[in-house]
């Protein structure tokens, strides 16, 4: 049955649901003056979240879907970390005390390319604007081909505490086709140089789906990575939407795996590290026994947001930098993409918010539904209707896609709660989409299902 709901589901594209509704539905009703309301009405006894995004890399891999800039010099990097540090100043004057920071994560991009005299600046203005203890849980994203020793001790005299690595492959015919030469013997350096910094929690990534990739290939990688013992692993599929990104076009899509194939190097992936001993986390996470995302999955705190699965309970997080997306109680906004844009907004002391989403009472309804199902493949929906006062049969008994897939046999409901044998993980966004009222608007910009 698999193979047959593979092949039926496999090619529609869908929101990996990070977030409810997704980025493509954001308008420009949502501006900075809203922005500001918002900011000036957060809790003062709740932590919030950062997220900074750094918008430059050295050289540009070709399945990248952020939004980013290649750069060689130094002078717009430190124009724009110059920048970035007066929208830490404005966010927190606006709002109006110094938070506390539960979660930092630095995105990209490639924000270790910063330099440690930045980096240090950097955290110093975030200490002078929010209060930051030895419990806040601080990350960074890191390319192993620009890390420098000195660079790691940086991060580890900051406070950062979690490195996300990328190494998506180490198969060099694959390597060569996305553009990202990236050596055994130089992401072994580099975990080498963040544990002598003191920085002991390490994240892979992998991804799958990439140009001239097989299941051996994929399995190679991951024992590969296997052998440096990181805590963690997040498994992607490659999203090839060229049509957004326009430095996909030069990936051959002939090269591309499709369908089947993508579906199989998945699999092998998990099954490699599920056999070396790591817990399956939601849909594409993999930690050791005893991390706290596996403990958070077993107790049932798993949560979801931009960064994918993770421990973080906050219930606002305020992005800085171009292109970053905030989350609040009432909404979501995002800082314009452009760079000129960007710092011109903060250049005359406003915020730099161009477009953003106000939630409904029924998009938080949908989207608590959308996290428990990608969470923990089972959600009790009559249960969260009843606490948003709403009927749940428009949810379920009229929901004709669910259905659909309870025809299938992959999905189970009964006295309202709706269940996902983890055999079948591969369809928990087909699942989640049942509940997107937003889908048939913006299914062109996701990624293929599996």
């Amino acid at each position: 049955m698999r193979k047959t709901m593979l092949k039926k589901y496999s090619e529609k594209r869908l929101p990996r649901y990070t977030s409810y509704p997704t980025a493509p539905n954001f308008t420009n009703q949502i501006d900075a003056t809203i922005y500001r309301d918002w900011l000036s009405s957060i809790p003062a006894t709740k932590p919030v979240s950062l997220y900074l995004h750094i918008p430059f890399c050295r050289s540009m891999c070709w399945y990248c879907g952020c939004h980013t800039k290649v750069t060689l010099r130094e002078t717009p990097i430190d124009r724009y970390l110059s920048t970035l540090q007066r929208e830490i100043d404005i966010t927190a004057s606006t709002i109006g005390r110094s938070a506390q920071a539960g979660h930092i994560h630095f995105g990209g991009g490639t924000p270790s390319i910063i330099g440690p005299s930045n980096f240090l600046k950097l955290m110093a203005r975030l200490r002078e604007n929010f209060e930051i203890t030895d419990f806040t849980d601080t990350a960074i994203e890191i390319d192993p081909r620009t890390l420098s020793a000195e660079m790691a001790d940086a991060l580890g005299k900051s406070g950062v505490n979690r490195a996300s690595l990328g190494v998506q492959s180490f198969d060099p015919v694959v390597q060569k086709a996305i553009n990202r030469i990236q050596t055994i013997e130089q992401t072994q350096m580099a975990v080498s140089d963040l544990s002598n910094a003191g920085i002991k929690k390490i994240n892979f990534d992998l991804i799958y789906g990439l140009p001239h990739q097989s299941v051996q290939s994929c399995i190679r990688t991951t024992c590969q990575a296997l052998a440096m013992r990181p805590n963690r692993f997040s498994v992607f599929g490659y999203a090839h939407i060229p049509t957004f990104k326009k430095h996909q076009r030069i990936i051959n899509e002939i090269t591309l795996p499709h369908g089947k194939e993508r579906y199989e190097q998945a699999e092998a992936i998990a099954n490699t590290l599920v056999a070396a001993g790591y817990v399956h986390i939601g849909l594409d996470h993999f930690a050791l026994p005893g991390d706290a995302l596996a403990i958070a999955q077993e107790e049932g705190r798993l949560h979801r947001n931009f960064q994918g699965y993770t421990t973080d309970t906050c219930e606002t997080l305020i992005g800085l930098g171009a292109s970053s997306i905030g989350c609040f109680e009432k909404g979501y906004v995002q800082n314009n993409v452009a760079l000129g844009r960007y710092a011109e907004a903060i250049g005359r002391g406003d915020l730099a918010t161009t477009k953003g989403y106000r939630l409904s009472t029924a998009d938080r309804l949908r989207a608590t539904i959308i996290e428990r199902l990608m969470c923990d493949f089972e959600v009790d929906v009559d249960q969260i209707c009843a606490s948003y006062r709403v009927d749940s049969s428009n949810l379920l008994r009229g929901n004709e896609k669910l259905n659909n897939l309870v025809d299938d046999g992959l999905v189970e409901i009964q006295s309202g709660k709706i269940a996902v044998d983890k055999d079948m993980r591969f369809i928990i966004r087909q699942v989640a989409a049942c509940f997107d009222e937003y889908l048939e608007c913006s299914g062109r910009t996701h990624a293929k299902a599996a």
